[in-house]
């Protein structure tokens, strides 16, 4: 007995040892990172602004900081939408700034975000100040920013290579190996296009699917093409005949068919930007970094008497409070907090959303509802606003959204996985016990018969006709029409403008201008009012306690608790799992 409180003691004094040594490592660890963000960048009399793609990540919401990002090693500082327009804004209104010096290589994120930016640089442009780029290895994305440019400068090393080749999406279907592990989902839905489920019900695209995605892909392009070949004063047509038939390999290729104005080294690109910066040598030719420059000039005025609220809705729709993600009672309760706030006149609700959970969607949509009925809610579209990011955003004032965005996609799907086939493959028993007829339906453990399969449909129908109601009230639409173009239907913003279901394009620059508009204030100068921002971002110190934090859970929880925990998860939640999704996002490079 004396021995086993010997050993008690010294494991529990063991314990504490290592847990005060983890204190001040911690500490110790806050400390060094706190005093890295100490300093401030500073502004030198006169710079380029160099906007260095392969150094920053455009985001919806810089929720991250960037002694954050240098710690997780991926070399990339996040810059927030809004911070970066804002940036280049305040650029092009700054006389310290004589232009900017691009480089996109490297350029990549949501298609939203890179085309909002590259709006931003033509704003840049029209003020009279230059865009200069050096491209060496240039992309779909990386051209498309670079194509703004007043001058395109190329590097004239072979080994480069051109990878502008134009827009492609793939799925994958699952039902092969499905069946091979004995796994049966059955899909109830509706909407013909409704292909959130389809990749695990077969084993090719269906038509419908086929035909939504060669729509929209080619819309894509054609935004992004138009664009860029204006830009070079060449046609549509011609851009991509070049790059069907593949006549775009080399720089010299690029610089023949007019896609770039030069060729030259890095030393001859030197000469040519301190010849127009004014200085002999690149020792005089002084720089300050986008992100640097975001630092110090798209501060948010927290003092302002008139504020903008800019709620981003960014991610999946789940139900609860999850951090990560759009949490339905957690947005409820930040539309509510806004509401209440009297120094905010208008708010610019900025989605980016492919969907998700239908009860979560409704409760976010109905504090937007009452959020209308105080101050004016402007949507602002990201590169997704598609099923729950519609439903929840379809009432808004004014809805604006990019050429690229994907939206609509107005259907409801549940989907529920029977694994009896692989118990039997694996020789695994399972006998369940019922207090009523259809108690097990969720369990996984068996098909759907056709009676639960009716008691779902109807909860989709039911579903699917409440979505193109609030869709036909919001938009003032004929809710037969809502349904001709629902369906399930994912359309590239260009189209969705068409149809009815946006109402402008421009980007979150252009929906905060006309929120302000919305408020009567005489005062329309976008710079003199107070930005505010939700979900308030966390600082640095709470990320690192909230990192630790995390951490810890690891050693939480017995192995009894885990595979309880397990098990739970078999268990489906019935008719709460209806979903509002399209079955992809997309990123380009």
């Amino acid at each position: 007995m004396k021995d086993f409180v010997k050993m008690t003691l010294a494991a529990m004094l063991g314990c504490l040892i290592i847990g005060f040594a983890m204190t001040i490592m911690a500490v110790g660890f806050i400390g060094s990172i706190a005093s890295l963000g100490s300093s401030q960048p500073v502004m030198p009399r006169e710079a380029v602004l160099t906007v260095d793609m392969s150094k920053i990540t455009l985001e919806e919401q810089a929720a991250h900081s960037d002694i954050i990002s240098s710690i997780s090693g991926d070399g990339q500082t996040p810059v927030g939408i809004w911070q970066a327009v804002s940036a280049i804004r305040e650029a092009a209104l700054d006389p310290s700034v004589k232009f900017i010096y691009l480089k996109p290589d490297g350029t990549s994120g949501e298609m939203a975000c890179i085309e909002e930016f590259r709006t931003a640089l033509e704003r840049f442009r029209a003020s009279g100040k230059a865009v200069i780029s050096f491209i060496e290895t240039p992309s779909n994305a990386s051209y498309y920013l670079a194509s703004v440019s007043d001058k395109i400068f190329m590097s004239s090393y072979s080994g480069g290579m051109n990878m502008i080749n134009g827009f492609s999406s793939r799925m994958v279907f699952l039902k092969d190996i499905l069946d091979k592990l004995g796994i049966d989902v059955q899909l109830i839905r509706h909407g013909k296009y409704k292909s959130a489920g389809e990749m695990f019900i077969r084993n090719s695209i269906s038509p419908e699917n086929r035909e939504q995605n060669q729509v929209m892909v080619n819309s894509l392009w054609n935004s992004w093409a138009e664009k860029m070949a204006s830009s070079r004063g060449i046609s549509a047509d011609r851009l991509n005949y070049l790059i069907n038939n593949l006549e775009l390999d080399s720089s010299a290729d690029l610089l023949e068919h007019g896609l770039v104005d030069e060729l030259m080294t890095r030393e001859e690109l030197e000469v040519r930007l301190t010849g127009l910066y004014g200085v002999e040598s690149m020792e005089d030719f002084h720089q300050i970094s986008l992100e640097d420059y975001a630092t110090l000039k798209a501060v948010p005025d927290y003092r302002a008497d008139q504020k903008i609220a800019i709620i981003y809705a960014s991610g999946e729709i789940v139900d609860g409070n999850d951090d990560e993600q759009v949490a339905g009672d957690r947005f409820a309760g930040i539309i509510s907090e806004v509401r209440k706030d009297s120094t905010v006149k208008a708010v610019v609700f900025r989605v980016n959303s492919p969907g998700g959970s239908v009860l979560a969607s409704d409760k976010i949509r109905k504090e937007i509802d009452l959020l209308q009925e105080v101050k004016p809610v402007v949507a602002s579209y990201g590169s997704n606003a598609a099923s729950g990011g519609y439903w929840i955003s379809s009432g808004c004032d004014k809805i604006f959204c990019d050429a690229s965005t994907l939206t609509g996609s107005i259907g409801v799907f549940s989907m529920i996985p029977s694994f009896d086939n692989t118990f039997d493959k694996l020789g695994v028993g399972v006998t369940t016990i019922s207090s009523n007829r259809h108690g097990d339906m969720y369990s996984g453990t068996r098909p759907l018969d056709k009676d639960e399969i009716a008691y779902m449909q109807a909860s989709v129908e039911e579903i699917y006709d409440t979505f193109t109601s609030l869709v036909a009230e919001g938009r003032g639409l004929d809710k037969e029409y809502v349904d001709e173009i629902a369906q399930g239907r994912v359309w590239a913003g260009k189209d969705a403008l068409g149809i009815g279901l946006v109402d402008q394009t421009g980007g979150l620059e252009d929906a905060v201008s006309y929120a302000i508009s919305m408020t009567g204030s005489m005062d329309t100068d976008l710079s003199s009012w107070g930005i505010q921002e939700y979900p308030k971002p966390m600082s640095t110190i709470d990320m690192i306690l909230g990192m630790l934090g995390q951490n810890s859970s690891v050693f939480s929880g017995t192995p009894l608790e885990s595979v309880e925990s397990a098990f739970k998860d078999w268990e489906w939640s019935g008719k709460e799992q209806m979903y509002a999704r399209i079955p992809y996002e997309i990123d380009i490079r």
